[in-house]
């Protein structure tokens, strides 16, 4: 099983198979929008404008289990991204990762790169690599800066 096996549902509420990024690498990353971490987005963003054309995408999956830090629509969300950060990868409707009603990617992520705290997504800007045959090869905490780890995107493009 990979991460092609699932599908995802867009801000504008279509469900999307992850197929359709299939053949190129991703970073996968549970995101809110009034969180100490949010100013990752510019970071996210740059790492997508450098290796997007070379096949990196970069999904977002806003996430409210933190401390209500995403209280807002998926229509909200947008446009916060888009207004605050220029946000060009997509964003795709909230979900939860931790818990009994956690999207199956998010089960399948922490099955295969369990992290801290046996497997759970402890906060915010959680991000997970993949490669280009849909294999987890790394999953970095919310504390780590997404520029810190572009040359581990850089081996696998």
């Amino acid at each position: 099983m990979t991460i092609y096996d699932f599908q995802v549902k867009k801000a504008s509420g279509e469900e999307i198979p992850l197929s359709q990024y299939q053949g190129q690498v991703l970073l996968i990353v549970n995101t809110a929008s009034k969180c100490g971490f949010t100013p990752q987005y510019k970071g996210l963003e740059s790492l997508y404008q450098q290796f997007h054309a070379r096949g990196f995408e970069v999904l977002g999956f806003p996430c409210d289990q933190f401390a209500h830090q995403e209280p807002g629509s998926d229509a909200e969300i947008q446009t916060f991204c888009q207004m605050n950060y220029d946000v060009h990868f997509p964003v795709f409707a909230k979900l939860e990762v931790n818990g009994i009603n956690a999207h199956p990617l998010y089960r399948f992520l922490k099955k295969q790169k369990g992290g801290f705290l046996d497997g759970v997504i402890k906060w915010n800007f959680t991000k997970f690599l993949v490669d280009r045959q849909g294999n987890v090869v790394a999953r970095f905490e919310p504390n780590v800066e997404p520029e810190t780890f572009a040359s581990a995107i850089e081996k696998l493009l």
